[in-house]
């Protein structure tokens, strides 16, 4: 098949904080220099914004970096945090608010801001325009393109217009070859070109097992009354604690009489029966909670997931004709719960390598001095002294290792001579059915609580249902033969979308994907404890489709 090509000197796939922060240092640099220099991003939501979702609080260090007028450019930043509170809560009726002194040596959010993060990147994305750079939304990166040595040459975006198995249907258009001298990738958590890339370039050799959290995050309109701008709530314990799992919320105050919260619930649980949606559903029924909820609406929801390794899990970030930047590579800094000021660094300095890459003439080289950038960095420094924190609360618990992470990492600042490790990758540690104590969450109440079905309704997410599964199995019948067996088939309880079922049809068991469900938070790629789950790209536009999460 022909296929039109597009030639640019660079290619960024995914308008996210850091492909945004990078094709805009990219284009500032190339105007300081007098060169011309042809930039493109490529992003797989209908709109820019649409699948950026975040908690969200904005340490804006990066963005002064990059932007040191961003309030004359009228950056989406208009609440700063005013009040900083932690809560261990103890059980479902008791909880404790730790001394604010504790709490601000780890989560420490002076001079941070209460954001939209879809809000946010939709501003990066008008102020990369207005520098020169093409952003097209709609177009999904589907396929990697090498060249005859066999370095990155671009990327092929995803055909639209086929029906379910593949083969086209009336108005079919083929995708486009777009071809770069460099081309950087900032798909997100867990990208599927990514996941390709460390695979073929060998990038995870020297690093540790990445790790992951699920985010479940919800908007509220609330009472005025209870509204305070730039309130900031997170807590551990309870729910997750009684099933020996990690993890923590959040509940922000921003814009419009609105609060943001949700539950970050870490991968590596061990009880099939866990429910990470259903999770959240309780924590909202604490007393800490559910007073600022009554009488309120829920008006949006969304998933996706979160790199939580670390420093230890990055892996190495170059390789020839490309860079990993932003949650590809991992950059999230656990304790502080953010990622986006790190994202930004990491495209920011991506953008100087190889602005300097092309003023020599190197085309499709390994840009090695990349990993040197970083190392050099305020970024690396950051995620050094976080590094022990999220394996301490792997080896010793929630309440053990935050007390653990208070001495490393709060009061020594990371400054200790060990760097903890675990191996243990997320999809192994589940136990087994007969090892596992059974869950049994209540029914939603529709008022504070709700099922799955009416939380995607708010996500706006919809897919064309006439295109291939973007859910592919590796054996389609493992799901029924060893996951349910063994574990129930957890895919029906760590999916926070309702997208995986095992029904009874004719008499029998079967799987179900319910793909046009998918929020495409990646958890089921994750967590399936066969590894059988492969999540890639359905057709451009597909998706959830978040205004203001």
């Amino acid at each position: 098949m022909e296929r039109e090509s597009l030639e640019y000197d660079v290619v960024i796939v995914g308008a996210g904080p850091a492909g945004l922060s990078a094709a805009c240092r990219l284009k500032q640099g190339a105007i300081r220099q007098g060169v011309e220099l042809s930039v493109c991003v490529v992003e797989k939501a209908a709109e820019i914004g649409a699948h950026s979702l975040s908690g969200a609080l904005l340490q804006p260090t990066a963005l002064n970096e990059l932007f040191p007028d961003w309030q004359e450019r009228g950056a989406p930043l208009h609440i700063p945090v005013a009040q900083d509170e932690v809560h261990y809560l103890l059980s479902d009726r008791r909880g404790v608010r730790l001394p604010s002194v504790l709490a601000s040596r780890v989560i420490h959010n002076e001079g941070n801001y209460v954001i939209s993060l879809s809000v946010f990147c939709r501003w990066l994305a008008q102020q990369a325009e207005q520098l020169g750079v093409e952003v097209y939304a709609g177009f999904t990166a589907a396929e990697l393109l090498f060249n005859d040595t066999g370095a990155v040459r671009g990327v092929r975006t995803g055909d639209m217009g086929l029906d379910r198995d593949g083969n086209p249907k009336a108005g079919f258009q083929a995708g486009i070859d777009l071809l770069a001298k460099y081309t950087l990738f900032a798909e997100g958590c867990r990208g599927h070109l990514g996941k390709q890339l460390m695979q073929r370039f060998n990038l995870c050799e020297d690093a540790g097992t990445q790790h992951y959290a699920i985010g479940i995050k919800e908007v509220w309109q609330i009472d005025p009354a209870l509204h305070q701008p730039g309130k900031v709530m997170h807590c551990f314990g309870w729910p997750l604690s009684r099933h020996g799992a990690g993890g923590g919320a959040f509940l922000y105050h921003y814009e419009n009489n609105q609060v943001a919260l949700g539950l970050i619930t870490d991968l590596n649980y061990s009880n099939p029966w866990l429910s990470p949606f259903d999770e959240l559903q309780q924590w909202k029924l604490h007393p800490t909670i559910k007073p600022l909820l009554e009488g309120a609406q829920r008006i949006a929801y969304g998933a996706r997931a979160i790199n939580k390794g670390g420093l230890q899990a990055v892996p190495k970030l170059s390789f020839p004709g490309g860079l990993l930047i932003g949650c590809d590579a991992g950059f999230m800094n656990y304790p502080k719960i953010k990622g986006n000021h790190t994202a930004m660094k990491s495209g920011m300095l991506a953008a100087d390598v190889v602005l300097a890459a092309l003023a020599e003439g190197k085309h499709g080289a390994d840009l090695v001095e990349y990993q040197a950038a970083f190392k050099s960095s305020w970024l690396y420094r950051e995620l050094y002294q976080a590094r022990n924190v999220a394996p301490a609360m792997h080896r010793f618990g929630m309440l053990m290792g935050a007390a653990f992470s208070f001495v490393e990492y709060g009061l020594l600042r990371g400054k200790s001579l060990f760097t903890l490790k675990d191996e243990q990758p997320d999809h192994e540690c589940l136990q087994r059915l007969n090892q596992a104590k059974r869950i049994h969450y209540p029914k939603p109440d529709g008022v504070i609580t709700f099922d799955k079905l009416s939380s995607v309704y708010l996500s706006n997410t919809h897919h064309s249902e006439e295109q291939p599964c973007h859910l592919k199995l590796s054996d389609a019948q493992l799901p029924l033969e060893h996951n349910l067996p063994l574990y129930g088939e957890p895919a029906q309880r760590y999916c926070p979308a309702g997208v995986y079922e095992v029904m009874e049809e004719n008499g029998r068991q079967v799987f179900r994907i319910n793909a046009q469900n998918c929020v495409h938070c990646k958890t089921c790629d994750i967590k399936d404890p066969m590894q059988n789950i492969t999540w890639v790209p359905p057709e451009a536009g597909g998706g959830p489709n978040y205004s203001a999460m």
